[in-house]
């Protein structure tokens, strides 16, 4: 559905006549009129009714062979004027720009989503400029990609503009998800017309969502409240739906079979190897003492999707047998450590991307964690990660393991260059039951720090600048690791000594030890180092945790 956007008007002493407000120049910007007033190319484009991100449809481009799946339209500007560009994206690589600008041609780009994010940008128009093509296209060989309510906002350049929507009608089936001590989670039906919506608790505005489901959090425990939600676009708000109640679960307590053992404020995490790869076999009696959490390295999918198991490879580990591995969970435990499962890896193929695979995903993970006595889950999905999904299957396993859960995660240092990314929004969509996200600096090559500049890994600049864009990004500094190989076997790329990893840490915690990045700020809280893996660590003499581990816990 086209969207037209209102611009405020500025007013310095007195004028002679009001400033029109900007409107969206573009036509069938939301393609519920099918391609009419868009070109594809090579019959790349079409329309269809799923998914969408406003109205009842959104533009599909199939690039293929040489053509990269452009489509193109004409629109009447003003010389002289500035307008802002934006279109929702998701699927794959998706380019949004204009030319014949009669300045400075823009575009912009994603790699790719599987939810809804805006690309926007902003261009200005040349003395004699009156028309523009705003375009959007994919990439070579990679997937389609969806674009929907597009905007080309700014004066009107003769043209006009599309009606202008009307206020959507109120949603319908809200209902209670997943509960914790601490937050509920809601959804409900879409709306035709609707561009967001907004969740109201006891009357009070309490969140805002884009999509179909919120969750509200920072509730008080064993409570009941009372939830509706309103659809919103740019004409206005709906009406407030059938009210819901949903109650908060009991606090103060955690799981019987979830051991109570506490993550400490600086903890080091190290991957345990459940297989032979050239480095040291270990068991877990064998993890020295400065490692606070063990990530079991790794659950397995099954054929039911989302759903895990584990098996322990004892021929693999000279004959490690499963009653010693539970007993020695309970000896780290008993330590003051946390053995967690760990699901993914490079190679893992494990799939949560529906209601039925998150339930799949929560419902075997605390199988294993009953059956195991494992303290919580580690996240290190390497082949792909749906946000909504992922937030909701961890968010009913909180719910069914208690305030006692650790969950951790090991994003690629692409995963969280932006917060539009699918693990970044995950991170911050469990940010109240969020342990630590250990992001894995390397096999990297260069990647962007939180100053825009470029950084390359193996550098006290490439941990501290990429950090800061976690740490400015919305987690707490308790909620951000430094992931580092323990040796140079242990990844392909982006070892760095001991000493670096030691320099970076008090550069965040302490603003000292830094390179040539400095944050704006210290981060006394920051949580401390991961290390892929233990086993690699005690090939080498378990160089890495006795450097690292001590200086972990002396931090601030």
């Amino acid at each position: 559905m086209a969207v037209v956007a209102a611009a405020a008007l500025s007013v310095t002493g007195l004028v002679s006549s009001a400033q029109a407000a900007d409107v969206n120049v573009a036509k069938n910007a939301g393609f519920e009129s099918g391609l009419a007033n868009w070109t594809c190319s090579g019959g790349s484009g079409a329309t269809v009714s799923s998914p969408v991100h406003g109205g009842t449809s959104a533009l599909k481009a199939t690039p293929a062979g040489q053509d990269n799946a452009k489509c193109t339209q004409t629109v009447a500007v003003k010389p002289n004027s500035t307008y802002a560009l934006s279109s929702w994206v998701q699927g794959g690589y998706a380019y949004l720009g204009v030319s014949g600008t009669g300045t400075t041609d823009v575009s912009t780009w994603s790699p790719g989503s599987s939810s809804w994010s805006q690309l926007s940008t902003s261009f200005k128009t040349g003395a004699s400029t009156t028309s523009v093509t705003v375009y959007t296209h994919g990439w070579y060989g990679q997937a389609a990609y969806f674009a929907d309510d597009l905007s080309v906002s700014g004066p009107d350049g003769g043209g006009g503009t599309d009606p202008g929507p009307a206020i959507p009608a109120a949603p319908a089936g809200l209902a209670v998800g997943a509960t914790t001590s601490s937050s509920v989670s809601l959804s409900w039906g879409a709306v035709s017309g609707a561009t967001g919506y907004t969740v109201y608790k006891d009357g009070a505005k309490a969140t805002t969502a884009t999509g179909n489901s919120a969750t509200v959090t920072g509730l008080a425990a064993n409570t009941a409240y009372q939830f509706t939600v309103t659809a919103t676009n740019a004409a206005g708000e709906s009406v407030k739906s059938a009210a819901v109640s949903g109650r908060t679960a009991v606090g103060g307590g955690t799981d019987p079979g979830i051991p109570s053992t506490s993550v400490p404020k600086h903890a080091v995490t190290g991957y345990w190897q459940n297989f032979n790869n050239g480095a040291t076999v270990q068991k877990l009696s064998d993890v020295p003492a400065n490692y606070d959490i063990i990530a079991v390295s790794f659950a397995d999918a099954t054929t039911t999707p989302g759903s895990v198991t584990f098996n322990l490879d004892s021929a693999g580990l000279n004959g490690y047998t499963v009653d010693q591995f539970k007993a020695d969970i309970k000896a780290k435990q008993a330590a003051g450590k946390n053995v967690i499962i760990s699901v993914g890896g490079e190679k893992g193929s494990v799939s949560v991307n529906s209601d039925a695979s998150a339930t799949n995903f929560a419902n075997s993970v605390y199988s294993l964690i009953q059956e195991y006595g494992f303290n919580g889950v580690d996240i290190d999905l390497e082949n792909g990660l749906n946000s909504t999904y992922m937030t909701k299957a961890l968010r009913s396993l909180s719910q069914k393991a208690g305030s006692g859960l650790v969950i951790t995660m090991a994003p690629q240092t692409i995963d969280m260059q932006s917060t539009a990314g699918e693990y970044f929004k995950t991170a911050l969509g469990v940010k109240d039951i969020l342990t630590v996200v250990n992001m894995q600096y390397y096999n990297s090559g260069s990647m962007l720090g939180c100053d825009g500049k470029v950084y390359s890994q193996g550098s006290v600049d490439f941990l501290t600048a990429l950090a800061c864009i976690q740490l400015e990004g919305g987690l707490d500094p308790s909620q951000v690791g430094l992931g580092v190989p323990a040796s140079t076997s242990g990844a392909g790329s982006g070892y760095v000594s001991p000493s670096v990893v030691n320099a970076a840490l008090d550069c965040l915690a302490k603003g000292t030890g830094c390179g040539s990045f400095k944050p704006s700020k210290t981060y006394p809280g920051v949580r401390g180092a991961m290390t892929w893996s233990t086993n690699w660590d005690a090939k080498s003499g378990n160089a890495w945790s006795n450097a690292v581990g001590p200086h972990v816990h002396g931090l601030p």
